[in-house]
């Protein structure tokens, strides 16, 4: 058995997110989003401050339901303001208003899950890292989510934004070819986006 990817920390709640949850691919087009509005929250953070507070935002966002949250504005701004159990920024709070709406016009399209996963041919790219210091911190195909999602309406997601969520939700397997978690991930990405 090797060890975890090094990024993990020691903290119960870091481990079980690192074994359980990370690079696991996600099809759930409001799933996806919540985890990109989080990645958003997280610039300049450490995603262990984000990962505490996950059930704070899920309380203060209402499920992070995208078409509830499209319907808010200014008075809600307030009220997450005033909410500690979240990140309070108003860039980032305003900017998940409009990302909500930018949301219901791809999923009304094509589906948001049908969007994110064509940029990877619809199955997880699988990575053969050794080390850290081999993972990229944004890729050609980051940078073009990123230029995409912007064009969209979308904010908050910068190429290295969205190639830590592509991490996150498994569209790469970025998990350490010597971490336990590296195969697993591999063998649950191979049907790819059930259509």
């Amino acid at each position: 058995m090797g060890e975890r990817c090094g990024w993990v920390g020691t903290e119960q709640i870091y481990l079980d997110y690192h074994d359980t949850e990370w690079g696991v691919p996600e099809y759930d087009s409001r799933a996806l989003w919540e985890k990109l509005i989080l990645d958003g929250f997280q610039a300049g953070l450490s995603w262990i401050t984000i990962l505490k507070k996950r059930e704070g935002f899920r309380q203060a966002f209402q499920g992070f339901d995208p078409n509830v949250i499209a319907e808010w504005g200014d008075e809600d701004v307030a009220r997450l303001l005033a909410d500690p159990g979240i990140v309070r920024h108003r860039g980032k709070i305003v900017a998940t208003i409009g990302n909500a709406r930018a949301w219901q016009k791809i999923e009304a399209e094509e589906g948001f899950a049908t969007y994110l996963w064509k940029y990877v041919d619809f199955k997880p790219l699988q990575n053969q890292w050794a080390t850290l210091a081999e993972v990229p911190a944004a890729t050609d195909i980051s940078t073009q989510i990123s230029k995409d999602l912007k064009k969209a309406g979308f904010k908050f997601c910068g190429p290295t934004i969205v190639y830590a969520f592509m991490q996150a939700c498994g569209l790469v397997n970025d998990h350490l070819t010597g971490c336990p978690c590296h195969g697993p991930v591999a063998q649950m990405g191979q049907g790819g986006l059930p259509r």
